[in-house]
């Protein structure tokens, strides 16, 4: 099935939909920055860096060059987060709006919207309901739903809300038994960044990306093992040298605690990283989030380390600059999540209508 990923920033739902076993014919965003490596990790979707709201179905359907069968997308959710202002004239509200039209204007048979859980809010439910008003009558909905990343196998806890469509000629509604299907216990932050430590460094690449490559001996954990690149290179591991008195400030923080002054949670080994958060653009004024403390070392954890923990491979690009690649982990759907949710459209799909009496079965 070919597939359209609107508002795709450094891609990570198009990563889930490629493990979920999908075709991403083409991925729009208006933020260049954003998706400045898209095309070296996608080489084969069509990026386009168009305004969303100023698209229309048979635009997408012309610049895809093949039938859309699914449309996915997590619209900017920065109007709507419950860390956020929640500024009801923030303009960005209105692309969520822009989404569901589009849908409706494409006709795909199915459709899998992210955003954060303050969307499912009151102040913002209206919102929600208004724009479903536009495929509520041709899609079988489910949702919204809160789903959270580590609940199917990432190292992070990352609740983000979730509403699914699948045209009602073409399946069932997904239920809370499919998506379930796919959980698994949460990953600990020693078994996806451990192996990260005391890496060989490889210099710059031309495109200015520090590179590196694992010489810790041994046989990784399961999950980073699946992130590993097959030469063991990674990208994006540049160390923050602090100033001394911060770093020992770091050096007393207990794992599990907050620092009270910077407000840098440390990580513990054995537990979760809690949601990555993304900082703000220049527009917003340059703003960086407030990164987590390494579980033993007396600094904030790296690009690659944040990369893993939301459950990106070692292969995949970032940006340059160690603000904008927080800026794009931080906006993105965990791959993890992604794949999950996106599979278990594709087994609904698969299964395609069932008879009154095998549901009832089920």
């Amino acid at each position: 099935m070919t597939l359209v990923d609107l508002f795709c920033g450094g891609g990570g739902f198009s990563l889930g939909a490629h493990r979920a076993g999908f075709d991403v014919a083409a991925a729009f965003d208006i933020d260049g920055t954003l998706t400045s490596s898209f095309t070296r990790n996608f080489p084969k979707t069509k990026l386009f860096l168009r305004d969303v709201s100023k698209l229309d179905g048979k635009t997408i359907h012309s610049l895809a060059g093949r039938p859309i069968k699914g449309v996915f997308g997590g619209p900017p959710c920065q109007g709507f987060s419950d860390i956020g202002r929640r500024d009801v004239s923030d303009p960005r509200r209105q692309l969520l709006g822009h989404f569901f039209r589009i849908v409706r204007e494409l006709r795909p048979t199915f459709f899998a919207m992210e955003n954060v859980r303050g969307l499912a809010y009151s102040d913002a439910r209206g919102v929600l309901e208004e724009a479903l008003k536009e495929v509520s009558d041709r899609y079988a909905i489910f949702g919204p739903v809160i789903l959270d990343a580590a609940d199917y196998g990432a190292a992070t806890r990352r609740r983000r809300l979730f509403v699914v469509g699948i045209h009602k000629d073409d399946g069932d509604c997904l239920t809370n038994d499919d998506v379930a299907a796919f959980e698994k216990p949460a990953s600990s932050v020693r078994s996806a960044i451990a192996d990260l430590d005391d890496p060989a460094p490889l210099g710059h690449d031309a495109f200015g990306f520090d590179r590196w490559k694992i010489a810790k001996k041994g046989r990784p954990f399961g999950y980073a093992q699946l992130l590993r690149a097959p030469d063991s290179v990674f990208t994006s591991h540049r160390i923050m040298r602090h100033k001394s008195d911060v770093a020992e400030r770091f050096a007393t923080v207990e794992p599990g605690t907050t620092d009270k002054v910077g407000r840098h949670y440390r990580l513990k080994w054995d537990g979760q990283c809690p949601t990555l958060r993304a900082g703000t653009g220049a527009d917003k004024g340059s703003r960086q989030a407030v990164r987590p403390l390494h579980p033993s070392d007396p600094r904030v954890i790296t690009v690659r380390e944040a990369a893993r923990l939301q459950g990106f491979p070692d292969e995949h690009l970032f940006h340059p600059t160690v603000w904008h690649s927080f800026r794009m982990i931080g906006n993105s759907v965990s791959p993890i999540m992604a794949e999950a949710v996106l599979g278990a459209i594709r087994n609904r799909l698969a299964m395609g209508h069932q008879p009154s009496s095998t549901k009832e079965q089920q």
